[in-house]
């Protein structure tokens, strides 16, 4: 836990339709929301064919940023959390743009893929609720994607994202504003072929009550309630009426839609469509909104961080337990990682040095996991489940990062593959390799012994180990791993001393 908790945190969604910024203040753990910022970008209307972001959208985007950032830029780095969602995970220029909206902000931005953002819209949801039912469906429309969660309280039980949203519909049906009751029904059909798949596991049998969260379901409440079509959330009957009314329009414009925001206008016909084949679909009848999204869980989850409560290190031990992983001997690798890290200089790593410590013990953890698919490569299959799993609380660059570690934890030392990662892990994530190969090596006998008091300096490519008097005539084969090692590094440039 941090010493001093910040007096204000700051969450930020970069959505494919909107973005949202969301700040409380915080005091003895309680939060109080002082300020909501929303700006409606359609970022997910910029990509081209090739999936490309046209820089138009791009320039709209930083300039809502630039506002964002003049909020939220002089926040602590531990106060802040800011996520890329559905076409930031498309967008193939998407680490260029990053670049530039990180400038803007000042903080750091994670790209999570599409099951973690349903975990976290699920988290929004739970904490704004007084529902005490048993289980509950939550679905959130975003610009370029949707997610179905059913839950029980807090926790997240099954969780979907499907490539469908209310900018990619519209774009893709409604293009120009143009509207007939054969483009509805293709985007209706076009929805259901999506959650097809899923249709059995989100059924009505399998949950108590429906919730929807996000700006599309928010702004179909309302119309249902300006217009009396509903007076209890979003209708079965309601939609059918929505939905009738929208056919005899030929053009959004002509809508006509009572408490319907013009911003929202352009994408309100695709998000309805969504909606609607969810319900014949699922066989809904009736669904309340939510004021919680994934905002509010991102700020929730930014406090099980500040508290000591981080949901990451919990699904490191759950994967960890899931591979049959030897904790003992994680566990005393972990050790010699922390006594390594207490004899480091202030400026060894860019990073700060609690969240070195803080991969070094997942990738502690985590190293051996390949073992229970093959023992040879086994590195590389841990590195392969690492990035390609869904880590709760992760995000796609974490993943990536603590991979790249673990693969680089034994045999080859190529520096090429840290040099995509983005700065400042491009420099620091080689030197976490580092010293999870040496903390490795010198429990290769998987004995439950002390590794003696020893001295480690780094200095450029040089790094030296000083064992205790006549410790390495009595482990000979420690002494033989130790050359072995002093070769591998020296294809990264990198000369190993020890005595």
């Amino acid at each position: 836990m941090l010493k001093k908790p910040p007096s204000c945190v700051a969450a930020v969604d970069l959505g494919s339709n909107s973005f949202h910024m969301i700040v409380c203040s915080l005091t003895d753990g309680k939060l109080q929301t002082v300020d909501r910022l929303k700006e409606m970008v359609r970022l997910a209307s910029g990509l081209d064919k090739k999936n490309y972001l046209n820089l138009e959208t791009q320039q709209r985007a930083l300039a809502c940023l630039e506002r964002f950032g003049q909020r939220i830029g002089h926040f602590p780095p531990e106060s802040v959390h800011i996520v890329g969602t559905s076409t930031l995970r498309t967008a193939k220029n998407a680490e260029e743009f990053l670049k530039k909206a990180e400038l803007a902000l000042n903080h750091p931005i994670h790209v999570i893929s599409g099951i973690e953002e349903a975990r976290l819209i699920y988290q929004g949801v739970a904490n704004s609720l007084s529902s005490n039912a048993n289980l509950r469906l939550v679905m959130d429309i975003g610009g370029g994607s949707t997610e179905y969660i059913i839950g029980t309280g807090d926790t997240p039980l099954d969780k979907e994202s499907l490539p469908m949203g209310c900018v990619t519909t519209s774009t893709a049906f409604f293009k120009d504003g143009k509207l007939s009751k054969a483009a509805f029904n293709q985007a209706v059909l076009f929805a259901q072929q999506r959650l097809e798949p899923f249709q059995q596991k989100f059924q009505r049998k399998n949950w108590d009550e429906a919730i929807g969260a996000s700006g599309s379901l928010k702004a179909i409440d309302k119309v249902l309630l300006a217009k009396n079509w509903s007076n209890n959330g979003i209708t079965r009957d309601g939609l059918e009426q929505l939905v009738q009314h929208i056919h005899t329009c030929p053009t959004i414009h002509l809508l006509n839609l009572p408490d319907l925001d013009a911003e929202r206008l352009p994408v309100f016909v695709g998000g309805v469509a969504i909606v609607y084949a969810t319900f014949k679909s699922l066989g809904i009848t009736q669904m309340t909104v939510s004021d919680g999204a994934l905002r509010e869980g991102l700020i929730h989850d930014l406090l099980g961080r500040i508290y000591d409560h981080d949901i990451r290190s919990a699904t490191v031990r759950q994967v960890a337990e899931r591979y049959h992983v030897d904790m003992q001997h994680a566990l005393r690798v972990q050790k010699t990682l922390d006594y390594l890290l207490s004899q480091l200089k202030p400026d060894f790593f860019q990073i700060d040095i609690e969240n070195a410590r803080q991969f070094l013990h997942w990738a502690a953890q985590l190293h051996e996991l390949g073992h229970d698919i093959a023992h040879s490569q086994y590195h590389k299959h841990s590195a392969y489940v690492i990035e390609n799993g869904d880590f709760a609380g992760f995000s796609r660059q974490e993943q990536i990062l603590l991979a790249t570690i673990v693969r680089a934890h034994r045999r080859k030392f190529a520096l090429r593959n840290f040099a995509d990662l983005p700065a400042p892990w491009n420099d620091d994530a080689p030197k976490l390799a580092l010293l999870l190969r040496l903390s490795v090596l010198l429990h290769r006998s998987r004995q439950d012994y002390e590794v003696p008091q020893f001295k480690f300096k780094s200095e450029k490519s040089k790094v030296k180990l000083r064992f205790p008097q006549n410790w390495l005539n009595s482990a000979p084969l420690t002494r033989a791993d130790l050359f072995t090692e002093a070769e591998n590094l020296k294809t990264a440039g990198l000369k190993l001393e020890f005595a």
